[in-house]
């Protein structure tokens, strides 16, 4: 076996055997999953408070127009007044009071009163009774029937068709947004995990002074090609175990335990949750996304984009003599990557062809993040190829640098090194 192999066994075995990594291996999928339900159980502890709100209408008119639903009771007070329905709520007896005021105006004044703020979703409710009411009163004022009107109202489903005649929906885009959010979200995720582990155990073996026997028998490259392919698998087997994992622990808890994650979700993501029709839409939609393509970009971004960044948490590691000084390096590492998902989280979603998706889908600190993001929306070829070309261009530049600074730093011990000294280095 090769040099590089062996030090890619060494340092793969040497991570799989740490207890450290054993430990979390098994135990995140469970308490990601334990999470998951846990999130779930609350939210639908929450959503199943009931609450008692009092209604003092002084014009009478919008009281019939709050019904109860299984959590929210409205109880006419109207004939007991302000101040005693007032006393009522702040005495505790129930959770809040609408108060419907006539006013100078030409409308009327809504107030809610209660000890604690309401949440959003009651508020929203409220309003949407009152606005409705008013709403028919006007129309009734202009001699409009508000039922015919009502009948009137159409809803239409607009067809999306390219021009070689596949068809897509509204719904197309909300996928697409979660299948590359996803995508560039794990890859960043996996970039900072297993980057740090490369630094520190750069770091360690510096400090425990291994190096120095093993730099005397090694290249300082192949040390540190070893550390990040061997990292990279050890990374890898741990993803892969997490994902079985974590799929049968959701599988076998969904079974043993009545808890319903959908609950975690806005009520317009449960109702394409429960609707049967929705569901087949949305893998029809599914089998439409370029997955082939997607996998192999995946696969190709996920290692461009993790050598790039891992080639320079090794050199950081081997510059500096401990985790506190490496602090003064880890802003130029982070930034580029935060600024990857802000623009794919915010430009890609609401224009992938635009000009400031395009360009920070091309340029290689951010494209494995934002061009994973951009590939569901059909990227032009070119645009694909010239972002590969460049991202391996500058990963494999990436790790000729910091293969200079790891041979320098490497056996520098006792001082913190600047940004002037390390450009010094690249020169040595």
């Amino acid at each position: 076996m090769s040099t590089l192999g062996l030090i890619i066994k060494r340092e793969y075995i040497a991570r799989v055997r740490n207890k450290s990594f054993v430990i979390m291996t098994f135990l995140s999928p469970l308490i990601m999953v334990g999470m998951i339900f846990l999130i779930s159980y609350l939210t639908q502890l929450n959503s199943d408070t009931k609450r008692s709100i009092l209604i003092v209408d002084e014009i009478g008119s919008y009281v019939s127009s709050f019904k109860n639903t299984d959590n929210t009771t409205y109880i006419d007070y109207t004939s007991q007044g302000f101040e005693a329905s007032r006393k009522q709520t702040e005495e505790g007896a129930y959770y809040g009071m609408i108060h419907i005021n006539k006013s100078g105006g030409a409308s009327p004044e809504f107030s809610f009163y209660g000890k604690e703020t309401p949440p959003f979703s009651l508020v929203e409710d409220i309003e949407e009774k009152i606005e409705g009411k008013m709403t028919d009163g006007r129309l009734i004022a202009k001699g409009i029937d508000p039922e015919i009107l009502e009948e009137a109202q159409v809803d239409i489903d607009l067809g999306i068709e390219n021009f070689s005649g596949e068809k897509t929906s509204k719904m197309s885009s909300w996928i697409k947004a979660a299948f590359g959010g996803i995508a560039g979200y794990l890859l960043m995720m996996f970039i900072i995990i297993y980057g740090n582990m490369v630094m520190r155990s750069v770091i360690e073996e510096k400090t425990n002074r291994i190096i120095e026997v093993i730099i005397s028998s090694v290249k300082p490259f192949q040390l540190m090609m070893g550390k990040i392919l061997g990292t990279t698998f050890a990374g890898i087997t741990q993803f892969t175990i997490w994902v079985i994992i974590g799929s049968i622990v959701m599988v076998v808890a969904g079974l043993f335990f009545n808890v319903d994650t959908t609950t975690s979700l806005n009520p317009e993501m449960q109702d394409i949750a429960k609707d049967q029709a929705m569901v087949i839409q949305i893998f029809e939609e599914v089998k439409q996304l370029p997955l082939l393509t997607l996998v192999f970009a995946f696969l190709i971004y996920f290692i461009g984009g993790y050598f790039l960044y891992s080639s320079i948490y090794a050199a950081i590691g081997a510059a500096v003599d401990s985790e506190t000084d490496t602090q003064q390096f880890m802003l130029p590492i982070i930034m580029p990557l935060m600024l990857a998902i802000y623009i794919g989280f915010f430009a890609v979603i609401n224009n992938p062809h635009g000009t400031v998706a395009t360009i920070f889908s091309i340029i290689p600190l951010t494209s494995p993040i934002v061009m994973l993001m951009r590939i569901p929306f059909e990227v032009p070829v070119w645009q694909l190829l010239l972002s590969i070309t460049l991202l391996i261009g500058s990963f494999t530049l990436t790790v000729w640098f910091g293969a200079k600074i790891y041979r320098v730093g490497i056996l520098m011990y006792g001082k913190k090194p600047t940004y002037k000294e390390l450009f010094k280095w690249l020169k040595y």
